[in-house]
């Protein structure tokens, strides 16, 4: 059951095919693929780095890229690769750190299924090695105002907005609507999870009046943010943007999930609360308090869970032989666990443990 028993889209010894796509997409006489290797992470999407030499064109010259596709099984709430990549083309035109987006690819006949190709940024984005660098109270929260900072540029992005227009509108809100959505996937789950249906009610019943509707990234946490002594580098893995409230992004960022153990360090193991909003309230123009984030981390929780049902989903029922998988699978339970802990804490007045 290793990752590497996995079945992937791309096939390295079969590159031909996409050689002459990607020849004809930078408008180039030739380009030749001299190394294509699978990088680590992306349990959702597979992710591939492609030394390519092109020749002629306005991108002559020797270029590393990352390709992007869909894993076997793709979790119903995250978005196809040409939506993905139209929410990256968007980010980037608003001077959001992301990947120089190239080209996308919707014919599944030339790697056996849609793909696109962006610019490969260097610096890693290893979550536990970022929080325990033994250099993190130096970088930790110039890296967080960054991070706050990018943030609010993505969500500047708001609608109407033409080349979004696919993204639907949060209805009847957005915390109904990321409710309304975890409920859906809960359906198709093969055992009850009364916890978290509980979780899901709380939140219905102690949603906070709503903000303006923006670009939320969606899984905006330590492990898909790159960085290299200690400087934001690249954000990554857009699949699960959508507009929705901007709160929502900095709930997930702060949930105890994604503190990688660190939890002195409530913002992403890396860094304060008020670190990450400094950054955050400086380039905003709808300011936000440290106060506010604590229901969004209980969202944060019950959507991680949700998700990890569908991960673990995809290894019992989706035919992915992945022990990442069948491990995943196994975390609700986790999540259950600190939702309710900040359920209980905030109902007697007490800070989020």
């Amino acid at each position: 059951m290793a990752a590497s028993s996995r079945p992937r889209t791309l096939d390295p010894a079969n590159l031909d095919p996409l050689q002459r796509w990607l020849a004809s997409a930078v408008e180039a006489s030739r380009v030749e693929i001299t190394r294509a290797d699978l990088l680590s992470g992306g349990a959702v999407q597979e992710n591939w780095r492609i030394h390519a030499a092109i020749d002629g064109g306005p991108r002559a010259g020797t270029h590393a890229l990352v390709l992007r596709t869909d894993a076997v099984a793709r979790l119903p709430m995250s978005l196809d690769r040409p939506r993905e990549f139209a929410c990256i083309k968007a980010a980037h035109a608003a001077s959001v750190l992301v990947a120089e987006p190239i080209a996308e690819c919707a014919d599944k006949s030339v790697i056996g299924a849609p793909f696109t190709v962006q610019r490969l940024l260097s610096g890693t984005a290893q979550a536990r090695r970022i929080i325990r660098d033994p250099d993190l109270a130096g970088f930790g929260p110039a890296l967080a105002r960054e991070i706050g900072n990018q943030l609010a540029r993505i969500h500047a992005i708001r609608p109407p907005n033409d080349a979004l227009a696919f993204l639907p509108l949060p209805e009847p809100d957005a915390v109904g609507a990321a409710v309304a959505e975890m409920r859906r996937a809960l359906d198709k789950a093969s055992e009850p999870r009364p916890a978290l249906e509980y979780v899901l009610a709380w939140l219905l019943s102690h949603k906070p009046a709503p903000r303006p509707t923006s670009l939320v990234h969606g899984d905006f946490r330590t492990g898909n943010y790159l960085i290299e002594n200690g400087q934001l580098t690249g954000i990554l893995d857009w699949e699960f943007c959508h507009w929705g409230d901007p709160r929502e992004d900095l709930g997930w960022f702060c949930a105890r999930c994604w503190r990688f153990g660190n939890d002195a360090l409530a913002a992403g193991g890396i860094a304060t609360r008020a670190d990450l909003l400094e950054g955050y309230n400086a380039a905003s123009d709808a300011p936000i308090t440290e106060s506010e984030l604590a229901f969004w981390e209980i969202l944060g929780a019950a959507r991680w869970a949700v998700i990890a049902l569908l991960q673990g989903q995809r290894f019992l029922t989706g035919g992915e032989r992945s022990l990442e998988l069948a491990l995943t699978g196994l975390m609700p339970a986790e999540m259950e666990f600190d939702a309710l802990e900040a359920i209980a804490a905030l109902e007697a007045g007490r800070p989020i443990p």
